[in-house]
């Protein structure tokens, strides 16, 4: 396992076609401050670069948190001009996550709050341990999710559920979340691992540039209207069939049928 050691806020490892990013701030429940992102859009750009990345994964240290949220210590000095540039740098993460070629899964094995789970919904899939709370409490402080979360969870979860979690702030656990498609799925916490490495076999076992442009149609066309976003897909069909990939199981499957 090749290990990148020059971070001090996460841990960043890449072995056998996965990069694998830590958020490693145990003592503060893995919370998300300015250097902790910067780290974690190092690392994501240094994983989109690699070609001998096909997957990431994001996850947090310890067994107690993905990560619980913004660092408050932060965000209790910023001006309101300060905060809204702030906000829109975080956004600008979560965003460019959403726009790597690579699939991105969450392993998230504890607290999935705030900023947590802001990151978290930025990813292409989210696994849970049956432990794994999640919520945006922003609301019990006087803010509001300032890294995505009033945009993406009513997309993920439809607007009446979201309103209701973003205006009173409640957690839900993993099994309400699964249950609001929050989550793909959730697992005994002693079993997250394995799961995510079975979804990681899955996607290794597909092309890698076709996994790319599959999650590039389905997030574009998805903020459009049906009839751009059908366009749309018929440009990714064409860039799908122009791969190499595609010629080959293309030409694979009539082989076989022969």
């Amino acid at each position: 396992m090749q290990e990148e050691n020059k971070y001090e806020n996460i841990l960043y490892a890449k072995n056998d076609k996965v990069a694998t990013i830590t958020l490693n701030r145990q003592k503060s429940l893995n919370a998300l401050n300015t250097a902790l992102l910067t780290e974690l859009r190092d690392a994501l750009e240094d994983a989109e670069m690699d070609a001998a990345v096909h997957v990431i994964v994001i996850t947090g240290s310890g067994e107690k948190a993905f990560c619980a949220g913004a660092d408050i210590t932060e965000l209790v000095e910023k001006s309101p001009e300060e905060a809204s540039e702030w906000s829109s740098w975080v956004q600008g993460i979560t965003t460019y996550m959403e726009k790597l070629s690579k699939p991105i899964i969450a392993k998230i094995n504890g607290f999935c709050l705030g900023g947590g789970l802001e990151l978290a919904m930025a990813c292409d899939f989210r696994i849970a341990s049956e432990k794994a709370v999640f919520g945006l409490p922003e609301i019990n402080l006087a803010i509001i999710p300032g890294g995505g979360g009033t945009q993406r969870l009513p997309r993920l979860i439809g607007k009446t559920k979201a309103m209701e979690m973003l205006m009173t702030g409640d957690h839900i656990a993993a099994e309400e979340a699964f249950r609001l498609a929050l989550v793909n799925r959730t697992v005994p916490a002693d079993e997250l691992d394995g799961e995510v490495d079975e979804l990681i076999k899955k996607l290794l076992s597909n092309s890698a540039a076709t996994l790319g442009i599959m999650k590039d149609a389905v997030n574009k066309g998805i903020e459009t209207d049906l009839e751009h976003a059908l366009q749309y897909e018929a440009e990714c069909f064409g860039h799908a069939l122009a791969t190499e990939d595609a010629r080959k199981g293309l030409k694979g499957f009539l082989e076989s049928r022969k």
